[in-house]
């Protein structure tokens, strides 16, 4: 799988996107959909209407980079839904790798992390 600096961002639209599209097109759907620079460095996502399918468009100096997979079974499963107004869902590595094994992450909640601001902040008071 990619490896990604912790920088990048991930965004998964939340509308089926036609996968038949290129470069170009996921392009067009990244400025359209998200309202990201799809040349920004940032990791872009799309499912189709079926949700068999995905495809990732991430931007690199040298030009762009597409992956594509197709799950044989199943379907592709947004983690949450998108927030009131918008078109797409940010999300973390962990859980793009999760749903491009076809894992249905909707019911798994993640616990608690450890902050280090909060600490201090405990301290102090």
């Amino acid at each position: 799988m990619l490896t990604l600096p912790a920088t990048v961002r991930i965004y998964i639209a939340a509308e089926p996107v036609d996968l038949r599209r290129g470069f170009d097109g996921l392009a067009a759907a990244t400025r359209q959909i998200i309202c990201c620079d799809p040349l920004s460095g940032h990791l872009f996502a799309f499912i189709n209407k079926r949700a068999n399918r995905l495809k990732i468009l991430l931007w690199e100096p040298s030009g762009y980079l597409l992956v594509y997979k197709r799950l044989e079974r199943g379907r592709f499963h947004l983690p949450r839904s998108p927030r009131p107004g918008s078109r797409h869902v940010e999300m973390e590595a962990a859980e793009l790798a999760l749903m491009i094994e076809g894992i249905d992450l909707r019911g798994a909640h993640r616990r608690k992390r450890w902050n280090p601001s909060e600490n201090v902040i405990a301290r102090h008071a």
